[in-house]
């Protein structure tokens, strides 16, 4: 696929790059007898045959046969995916690699292969693009098939991998142990009420109680407040019995002005002993964030006499940015509308108000487009290559089985007007993104197909949607190494598409009673080569005077924008939409683009990394709305620290719970918390430039999601400091000049923090998302004096130890001080239910060494 041309491309999207028919009962059944090999990988060693690339690292495939005859000599072929990529061509072992559609490979025997037989093995060697540093950087997903059965796929049930190795940058418990070292431990009487922290609270000697449900007043218009509320009382209450007197202790909800805030947002809550709760809300949202600081004074569990005592107490609150987002990628891995939904419902309970919804990538479309059936048709799913038309490819891991949860999946017209609702209820705008011009393989391939099939039906508008140049020999490589999946923006078949697209979005947010008010064009990461040997490119060019591919650019997106502003739809994107490249004596600077600066467009700037550290001041100044998303700050879809057993990106950094919270956003161009200078030759914010940020928001993007209980892993607790960062005011420690102050300012900060996660935030979500499996980290450990000392990020959490080797359970001894040991020491963090984080380990003959198993 290397060489592939651009020429005759509808032929080739639908024969070399569509996938296989659905995968049927007989299939299902060749799963279940397994395949009838075991495959092994492992990272190096080298070999003398390979050719390892500049950044690249040599592996090895070990194939066994398992099954009772001779695996044979030809006629079948492995498939995986491999994130980092791997070098196409002669493998050793007599083996070809073949890059089939972006990471996703082929692996067939040649002439020099002649089978094995049954318990025989083989090693093939082969070069990574880039270095695994964890298993879901590695070969996933691998099945066999045979060539001539595209039915006969199965994965790989033996399939190993073999411990990546430590490296010099790997986290070891040491010094986990002494990051946490500056944490204090806090009693729940000395830490906010609520997170994300207040702006202003005071606390009273007095309890409000409740023996039965008060009475609920409210506004004209807080319906759903109401019921809300009532919900939330229900668990701890019993039913009112007789009419309560006017004067009894109630729960008043209120739309009134508050004075001196003019955020929608902003909150009072009141819990005063005689006159029971009130909250005041500038608007229905106001209220809402006022309920979710209630539900967070309520007790864990309820009472065996169904009583409710509440302590006496007044918030006044609003936010410090008008946008708090999440922006959740369900394009890569599928989330079903279960998890959507869930995840708006914990956006609610720390007043995060805006889901950006990446429906759209490469790999996957995910949102039904009426009159468009190929969308979700083909583009929808993933599954084993063969019938052409039918599917996309595996991605990610995802398989052969064109039914699997996570590669294939799509939401109905009702399920995306439920999403909707949902989230409205909830006082949550969502945000579609339809990924183009580049990452928008799902949409080109799907219309190609589309094309293909009514031009063989001798249809008149085959062509009518069509998103690629016939004629185009352009040749390039995108990030996730795909060399198909740019629109092309000189066809009016383009522009025809993305209407047609941005006309039926808007019918659905219309009938959920939630009209669209912007969409994401993302915009990010076109391929360098894109474009360049298109001849209607090349005409488009003449004919409007365009002297380069900015310039085309800025065309493609200045026509896209218009046909939102005619609907009355705000353009967002990434960076890439307002920004363009300059060559200085330093090499390229990614800068502002002033030809595009009067459009409005609301600029998503992750580049925060490569010397571009200030883009997203730069841009604000520049008079952009500007949301901050840095990579090594809020991308929560990093590997949070160094170790081969955190799953995660490390393309930008490692996020850790604690990078997340030291982020200032109006100043993040400082060293670090503890020493408050400014980096050199950055720019800073202006008067102007802090009036054109919007807000901040996390991103999660899907690659690593490919199973259920990764989202929650990934999401928490590191969202909570992103909303915790996006609500409350920088702590004290941000303006400090003096570096010890700072330091031991921040140290109290965190500490705060990190208590009011683990004695009270994480409890609640254990006993209200019971099966939220966030993530529990490692705790820290040091042998000194005989002795090994534990501490933890994250205190509250209940810490469990074994001396024997073995992993820590439900019922190993708690940590209640130092641990006597000479051997081996593995500690666990638990939650409330008895679930058990990652375990750290030290090693009685090494205490530099261990690794977090």
């Amino acid at each position: 696929m290397a060489s592939r041309r651009r020429g005759a491309r509808l032929l080739r999207l639908a024969a070399a790059l569509l996938c296989a028919a659905p995968l049927g009962p007989a299939c299902a059944a060749d799963g279940a007898a397994g395949a009838p090999l075991a495959l092994r990988w492992e990272q190096g060693p080298a070999d003398a045959a390979v050719v390892v690339p500049k950044d690249g690292a040599p592996a090895r495939f070990t194939l066994t046969a398992t099954g009772p005859g001779r695996l044979p000599a030809r006629g079948w072929s492995l498939y995986f995916n491999c994130e980092e990529g791997v070098q196409a061509g002669a493998a050793s072992g007599g083996f070809t690699i073949e890059q089939v559609a972006g990471t996703f490979y082929r692996m067939y025997p040649g002439p020099g292969f002649n089978g094995l037989g049954p318990g025989q093995s083989v090693s093939v060697s082969f070069a990574m693009l880039g270095v695994a540093h964890n298993p879901l950087q590695a070969p996933i997903g691998p099945y066999y098939a045979l060539d001539d059965a595209p039915a006969s796929a199965v994965s790989i049930g033996q399939y190993t991998l073999a411990p990546i190795a430590a490296t010099a940058q790997t986290r070891t418990p040491e010094q986990t142990y002494e990051r946490n070292a500056s944490i204090t431990a806090m009693p729940p009487e000395s830490l906010p009420p609520v997170l994300p922290t207040p702006r202003l609270y005071t606390r009273g000697g007095g309890t409000l109680h409740w023996a039965s449900m008060p009475a609920i007043t409210a506004s004209p218009g807080l319906g759903a407040e109401v019921s809300v509320a009532r919900a939330m009382l229900v668990p701890y209450l019993r039913a009112p019995g007789a009419p309560q007197p006017q004067h009894a202790a109630s729960l008043r909800l209120q739309v009134a002005r508050l004075a001196g805030e003019r955020s929608p947002e902003g909150y009072e809550l009141r819990v005063d002993p005689l006159h029971g709760v009130s909250v005041r809300g500038n608007t229905a949202a106001g209220v809402a964030r006022g309920l979710e600081s209630l539900r967070q004074l309520l007790p864990l569990s309820p009472t065996d006499d169904l009583a409710l005592a509440l302590p006496e107490l007044r918030i006044e609150d609003a936010p410090r940015f008008a946008y708090r987002g999440l922006m959740l990628d369900v394009a890569r891995n599928f989330q079903p509308k279960a998890a959507v939904l869930r995840v708006l419902d914990l956006m609610a309970r720390y007043k995060l108000n805006v889901f950006h919804f990446h429906l759209t990538d490469d790999e996957g479309w995910r949102l039904d487009i009426p009159g468009l059936p190929e969308l979700t048709g083909i583009g929808a799913r993933r599954g084993h290559m063969g019938i052409a038309g039918a599917h996309l490819p595996p991605a990610y891991g995802s398989g052969p089985d064109v039914h699997g949860a996570m590669g294939s999946g799509y939401y109905t017209r009702a399920d995306y007007i439920e999403i909707l609702r949902h989230a409205a209820a909830r006082h949550i705008e969502v945000i579609p993104e339809i990924e183009m011009p580049g990452h928008a393989r799902a949409a080109v391939v799907a219309m190609a197909e589309r094309a293909r099939q009514r031009a063989a039906q001798g249809q008149a508008n085959a062509d009518e949607y069509l998103l690629y140049d016939r004629a185009d020999q352009s040749v390039y490589s995108s990030a996730q190494h795909y060399r198909d999946n740019v629109m092309n923006p000189a066809l009016p078949s383009t522009y025809a598409f993305i209407a047609h697209v941005i006309d039926e979005v808007s019918a659905m947010h219309r009938a959920a009673g939630v009209p669209l008010r912007t969409l994401h064009v993302g915009g990010d990461e076109l391929p360098a080569g894109a474009w360049q040997r298109s001849p209607a490119c090349a005409e488009l060019m003449r004919r409007e005077h365009l002297a380069s591919r900015d310039e085309l650019w800025d065309y493609f997106y200045g026509r896209v924008a218009r046909l939102l502003r005619n609907r009355g739809v705000r353009t967002a994107g990434w960076e890439e939409l307002g920004t363009r490249r300059e060559r200085t004596a330093n090499g390229e600077r990614v800068e502002p683009n002033p030809a595009v600066a009067s459009r409005g467009y609301t600029l998503y700037v992750w580049r925060n990394i490569e010397g571009a550290d200030d883009l997203a001041y730069r841009l604000a100044n520049a008079g952009f709305d500007t949301v901050l998303t840095p990579a090594s700050r809020l991308y929560i879809d990093m590997s949070p620290y160094p170790s081969p057993d955190e799953g995660g990106q490390t393309w930008a950094a490692y996020v850790d719970l604690d990078t997340v919270f030291d982020y200032i956003p109006f100043d993040d161009n400082r060293v670090s918390p503890d020493n408050p200078m400014q980096k050199p030759g950055m720019q800073r914010l202006d008067a102007t430039g802090r009036q054109h940020v919007l807000g901040i928001e996390a991103p999660l993007f899907g690659e690593t999601l490919n199973e259920p209980a990764r989202l929650g892993y990934m999401l928490l607790p590191r969202l909570l400091a992103a909303a915790e960062r996006a609500w409350a005011p920088d702590p004290a420690w941000t303006s400090e000049s003096d570096p010890e102050r700072a330091a031991r300012s921040h140290a109290a900060a965190w500490s705060v923090f990190v208590n009011k996660l683990g004695r009270d935030v994480l409890p609640r979500l254990d006993a209200d998302f019971p099966d939220l499996r966030y993530r529990l980290p490692p705790p820290g450990l040091k042998r000194a004096d005989g002795v090994v000392w534990v501490n933890e990020q994250i205190p509250g959490l209940t810490l469990r130890y074994t001396i024997d080797g073995s992993m820590p359970d439900a019922q190993s001894p708690e940590v209640h001080g130092p641990i006597v040991a000479n051997g081996t020491v593995r500690v666990a963090a638990f939650d409330r239910r008895g679930r058990a984080g990652r375990a750290a380990q030290l090693d009685a003959a090494r205490a530099e060494g261990p690794q977090v198993r």
